[in-house]
Parts: structure tokens; sequence; C-alpha cells
């Protein structure tokens, strides 16, 4: 995806930093009835808002055929309520995920086919957006994901394809979880907490031979743990992070060197949302660079660019959604969308 070819410019240093430590505040009030805005935030939602299909979902193309993805519209219902904006297009998309077929092509039947991973991902989606999820798409969220915990405390899949659980959906079914009014089971946030490797982070996979950090999956962890009181593992977690941020400020997936807008996006809200302010910034700066600006073409402005090799579509729409969570630097852990703009802002250009 094109890099942003000059940072965004519209914000002071002095406002970058005051918009990380009190992302609600300044949400609340940044965004003018023009519907243009000049947070990054915003701006990246909004642009996400317009590229949905029918007005409702996201789409994914697999051999030339689309395919709902229910996984990508859970990301930017989150993104939109990160931002305090684009609530009607939250509100449109929370209904399609709330249809019995897609509730029931994401999470399984409940029965033969049960998924954690997605179950939480839902999970949290709707309790961000304030609906009932005792009864989303006629399914008891928090009790499904209940039904999937082993005796280890590992959320697992129930399908004759085989297990693919692995600890985004753990730090997120953890998550989702502790917002309920029973609270993460303890033996759940134990299995989580050991996982974590020597070196601080947090394998993507359970059961490896070698225990390889994933800095998506330790920022993911350090949200659920540090929401659980489990302050030593995370605040390891975080080390491990601000040891693998590269020197533009971004995160690069585990095994590969070059910064990208998903795994910077989710640290980067795991160390805004903890405290650590400088590695966060520097990382709230390498998305912003990573934002089409003003010197773009009009219908891309506010996207954010997969990395620096140039803006392409087919990634942009994720990592935008994720890159939004960095810039907004909300936790998942008390993440709402009560009070968020209706409006989806375009960035605002002279």
């Amino acid at each position: 995806m094109p890099t942003l070819r000059r940072p965004l410019g519209l914000l002071a240093i002095s406002a970058l930093a005051l918009a990380a430590v009190l992302p609600t505040a300044a949400a609340a009030q940044a965004t003018p009835a023009s519907a243009t805005t000049v947070r990054p935030d915003a701006a990246g939602a909004g642009w996400l808002a317009r590229q949905l299909v029918n007005g409702d979902h996201f789409e994914s193309v697999f051999d030339g055929t689309a395919y709902p993805d229910q996984g990508l519209t859970v990301d930017a219902v989150l993104a939109f309520a990160a931002s305090r904006s684009s609530d009607r297009a939250a509100a449109r998309a929370t209904a399609w995920l709330a249809r019995p077929a897609n509730v029931a092509g994401y999470l399984g039947d409940g029965t033969t086919e049960a998924y954690a991973g997605a179950t939480a991902k839902l999970l949290l989606a709707a309790e961000v957006r304030g609906e009932d999820p005792g009864s989303f798409g006629g399914v008891d969220l928090p009790a499904r994901l209940r039904g999937l915990q082993a005796p280890s405390g590992r959320f697992s899949d129930r399908s004759q394809w085989g297990d693919y659980s692995n600890n985004f959906g753990q730090s997120l079914a953890v998550i989702a979880l502790k917002r309920t009014p029973g609270g993460a089971p303890a033996a759940a946030v134990d299995f989580l907490a050991g996982t974590q490797c020597a070196d601080g982070g947090f394998p993507v996979f359970f059961d490896r031979p070698t225990c390889t950090g994933d800095p998506d999956s330790t920022a993911l962890a350090v949200q659920a743990l540090a929401a659980t009181g489990r302050t030593a593992k995370a605040d390891a977690g975080l080390g491990w992070l601000t040891a693998h941020q590269n020197t533009d400020g971004g995160f690069a997936a585990a095994g590969a060197t070059v910064s990208n807008a998903n795994s910077t996006g989710l640290a980067t809200q795991a160390l805004l949302s903890n405290g650590r302010l400088v590695a966060g910034l520097k990382g709230w700066s390498s998305l912003v660079k990573l934002q089409q600006g003003c010197s773009t073409t009009p219908a891309n402005r506010g996207a954010v660019a997969y990395d620096t090799t140039g803006f392409t579509p087919a990634t942009a729409t994720r990592a935008t959604a994720q890159a939004v969570l960095g810039l907004a630097g909300t936790p998942l852990t008390t993440l709402s969308a009560h009070g968020a703009r209706p409006d989806a802002p375009t960035l605002a250009c002279r």
C-alpha cells in the first residue's frame, strides 16, 4: 500500500501526545459537523466505512469468488468504536453480523462445528456495540464460548477439520469474558499466562517445539493479562514489544523484518493503553506515515497502507481496521461504541 508521501502534518506533536493519552476525550470533540476530520483514527474509520459492501459488511476473494468475511467486518466494527465515529456504518455492520445465517457461518453450528476464536471475537463485538451477548443472532455467545473451554483452560475448536485455536482466540476469549458478569475463568487466564516465552513474548500457536514471540499475539495477550491482574506477565510482554520495535517505529510479523500496519496497529494499541507512551507514540507516528493523505486521490484518503511498498486495495481494508486501533489507543478491554458520532468523516484537506 502506498506510503503516505508525507506525515499528515495536521497535528502538532503535543496534540499527538494528548490524543494518545486521552483518546476518548479527543474523539468526543474533534470531528466537526462538516464530517471532515484532522484525526487519523477517524479519517481511517471513515474511509473504512465507505468500503463496506452494500454498506454493511466486507468480503474476501478466493480463487476469483467473493465470500462474506465476518471476521473483517468485526474488525471494522471495533475500529469504528475506537475512532468514536462512523456509528451508522457500525450499526449496519452489527445488524448484518447478527443475521442467524452469518452467525452460523462464522461460529459453526455449535454442535459438530464450533470455533473458539470466532466466538470470542463476535462476543467482544457484541459487547462493544452494547448488544445483548446472550442472544446475539439467536446464540448465547458467553455460554457458547465457555462451553469450548477445556479443563486446561484452553479454548479449543470443536470441528471435524481439526482444532485450529490459537493464542489470538485465547486472548480475545479472556478479554471478552472479563467483560461479562461472570468474568474471565481463572484457568483460562492461567493457561494464557503459561504460554509466555522465556523472553516475554507470546507465540501464535500452542505446543510448538520452540516458543517464538509474535507481536500481534503479544499485543493481545498483554491487554488480556493487564485486565485480569497479571501485571508482571503483561509488563514482560510490553518489554518484549519495545525490544522488537523497528527503527521506523513499526512492528514486523514474526520471522519478517519489514514493518506492517496490522502488527503495528495492535502493538501500538497495547503500548499506548498500558502507559508505554514513548514506544507507543513511535508506533503511532509510523502508522500516520502509512496513511494516505491529501496528496493522494480523494477516494483513498484516510486509508492505511499495509507497508511502504505502495497502496493495494486488497490489503488496505484489514490494514486500516487494525491501524485505527493503534491510532486511537483505546484498549479492547474497555472499548465501547457509546457516544460515537454517526458520520463517517473524510480527511480534512485544503
